[in-house]
């Protein structure tokens, strides 16, 4: 059904940026600072490479994708804040499965347009976790335990591997400096926080991967994790004691990893994808 009637939301900060009167040169302020802010203009009839004598350290003009891509971010700063938004809402539950949503209610409820919405949304529409629904919104896509079965299963073909390499070759003490972000998981967990312990949970797998040094592998992993942590629509929800149980087994790992107890490793993994969020 559509949700016209949005629930009460913090609204996210605009990322508007304020209009600046005349270019940057006639103002007497440095062009390479305004630049550096996303919104600086070339200074008409300057030629490419002169030095400027305000900017001696500057002696080229930067190209036009550059000047693009540095004011980039002030127009998408807002759709990623929607779009962490968003994320969060599916993991905690609050987005339900199956139900449609439309940009304009959405973006009430979270103070933005409607625009930063959908470009979210179309994110999300890539990544599997919504479908367009034509002059109505975006479903919420509702997935099965098989679905669920299969991301486990794809995530320990990838990482068990990688990880009884990492137990054979890594010194003891490389484990324990992971420790800080295990901790943090679990604090996070007896909070009851659904939504802040899913970011916890996949910073700790990111950096434990990380370790060998394949940043394919760790943007992959971390992609098919963030699936694996949206909720079914029958599922059970994640009680407190099951996130506390899920981060305690983030230590039991690291003890693993460091005595090099290959068989106790894959072990731990498996489960872990199997019941883990």
């Amino acid at each position: 059904m559509e949700q016209g009637r949005p629930r009460t939301a913090a609204p996210l900060p605009s990322a508007g940026v304020p209009a600046q009167a005349g270019p940057p040169a006639a103002r007497g302020e440095h062009v390479h600072d305004e630049r550096e802010h996303g919104y600086g203009h070339p200074v008409p009839g300057a030629p490419q490479g002169a030095a400027r004598p305000e900017q001696p350290e500057r002696t080229e003009e930067p190209a036009r994708g550059e000047r693009t891509a540095r004011r980039m971010p002030q127009r998408y700063s807002v759709r990623g804040q929607v779009l962490d938004a968003l994320r969060k809402a599916l993991v905690s539950g609050e987005l339900v499965p199956g139900e449609v949503y439309s940009g304009p209610a959405l973006g009430e409820r979270f103070g933005v347009s409607a625009t930063p919405v959908r470009e979210a949304m179309q994110q999300l529409v890539l990544e599997g976790a919504v479908e367009v629904v034509p002059n109505r919104g975006f479903r919420v896509a509702s997935r099965t335990e098989r679905d669920l079965a299969e991301l486990a299963e794809v995530r320990a073909l990838l990482e068990v591997p990688a990880m009884l390499r990492l137990a054979r070759t890594l010194p003891a003490r490389t484990w324990s400096e992971l420790l800080p972000l295990a901790e943090t998981a679990a604090v996070v967990a007896a909070s009851g926080d659904r939504a802040g312990y899913a970011e916890a949970d996949r910073a700790f797998h990111r950096a434990l991967l990380g370790l060998t040094g394949n940043r394919q592998l760790v943007m992959v992993a971390d992609e098919l994790h963030r699936r694996a942590q949206w909720p079914t629509p029958h599922g059970p929800v994640r009680r407190t004691a099951d996130l506390v149980a899920d981060a305690a087994e983030h230590l039991t790992l690291l003890d693993a990893l460091a005595a090099q107890d290959l068989a106790g490793v894959e072990s731990l993994v498996t489960r872990h994808f199997t019941g883990a969020a």
